[in-house]
């Protein structure tokens, strides 16, 4: 069986986890999220905890017991503390503002680059060159902190671009004759 999958999950005070066949529902302080149920996969609440078994002794049962523990546990966590990626500009010129809901970025094209936040997401700048995401949804942060980043990508020969905070970028030596 899977190692992560042996694991239980604990589902800690004011957070509601229902099963049904379906799906799984998670609800906290930090909002609601939906998973859908997996057929090779069952699920089991034991006085607090959750316990994940594979449906049968195939491989793909085995492989998505640790899979589906493991995003339950992502779901548990996002509701209660919740997620967040940094992203830093680095560049002349280089800002981000956070208005509500949106995001306007100036990353050295002609026109300013907008981005509406969906549901669920927050955004916040700390400073015009610091973008901080912010969610419940492990898989929506991450994915909109993608997009972002893809808006314009740090680039090799100087390392300007959006990057993650924790991201190292290797600088290429330009050609020389």
């Amino acid at each position: 069986m899977s190692r992560v999958g042996k694991l239980p999950v604990a589902i800690p005070a004011g957070v509601d986890v229902s099963i049904q066949e379906d799906q799984i529902s998670v609800k906290g302080a930090g909002g609601s999220l939906l998973l859908a149920q997996n057929a090779l996969v069952k699920i089991a609440n034991e006085a607090g905890h959750l316990s994940f078994k594979a449906a049968n002794d195939s491989r793909e049962a085995d492989a998505m017991s640790g899979t589906m523990r493991q995003l339950v546990n992502n779901m548990v966590v996002g509701v209660t503390k919740g997620f967040e990626k940094k992203l830093n500009l680095v560049g002349v010129g280089y800002k981000a503002q956070a208005t509500g809901t949106k995001l306007n970025l100036a990353v050295g094209y002609s026109h300013p680059v907008n981005f509406d936040m969906p549901a669920g997401i927050a955004v916040t700048t700390p400073t015009p060159t610091e973008i901080l995401i912010k969610g419940a949804d492990r898989q929506r942060v991450g994915q909109i902190a993608a997009e972002v980043r893809a808006v314009r990508p740090p680039e090799p020969y100087k390392g300007k671009g959006i990057r993650y905070a924790d991201e190292k970028i290797t600088i290429k030596e330009t050609k020389k004759k």
